[in-house]
């Protein structure tokens, strides 16, 4: 019995390693994963509500109502003028459930964000990105998509204290235009 709970554990593993390779290997000028994400407003977004129109921002958190999290979705609304002046929807995005005391929805409005939480709690958005870490969760990850669905730009070394000025900064050094 022992062997076969180990081998199942190492066929496991060696599933998840392989998901997370292919997933990974998404990078600048690949063809962005398509979505249907509902968001914190009640509104249901794609891929395709952009593409062809804006740049957009994804900026991925592990946990609502965590410290992490919960800094960096405030910097966006914060500093969300900075953001503005770009031809670019953003979003925060989590696998969380939008439903709940503890989901996206309850998160957004114990914030007051003036911008949309995507809800992923089925994971194909996450996994087809290889956002998804090893305790099944996001990381902290934000993925630029051009207007054109190619991936821009993914930033794995967020900081949440500065996430929207450093979006902004990254908006700019990929070239998006500004809003006329």
């Amino acid at each position: 019995m022992k062997t076969f709970s180990l081998l199942c554990s190492t066929v496991a593993g060696l599933a998840l390693t392989g998901l997370t390779a292919t997933a990974a290997d998404l990078k600048a000028g690949d063809a962005a994963p398509n979505f249907k994400l509902q968001g914190s407003d009640g509104k249901t977004y794609s891929l395709a509500d952009f593409k062809g129109k804006k740049a957009l921002v994804i900026a991925w958190f592990p946990k609502a109502f965590t410290g992490g999290c919960t800094a960096e979705c405030k910097h966006l609304k914060a500093e969300g003028a900075a953001l503005k002046k770009f031809d670019a929807a953003y979003f925060t995005a989590s696998v969380d459930s939008h439903e709940g005391e503890k989901g996206n929805a309850a998160f957004a409005k114990s914030l007051d964000l003036d911008y949309a939480i995507l809800s992923d709690p089925k994971k194909e958005f996450a996994g087809a990105l290889g956002v998804l870490n090893e305790r099944g969760m996001a990381a902290r990850w934000t993925y630029y998509i051009g207007k054109d669905g190619k991936i821009l730009f993914v930033d794995k070394a967020v900081k949440p204290a500065s996430a929207a000025t450093d979006i902004a900064a990254k908006l700019k050094e990929l070239g998006v235009a500004e809003k006329k």
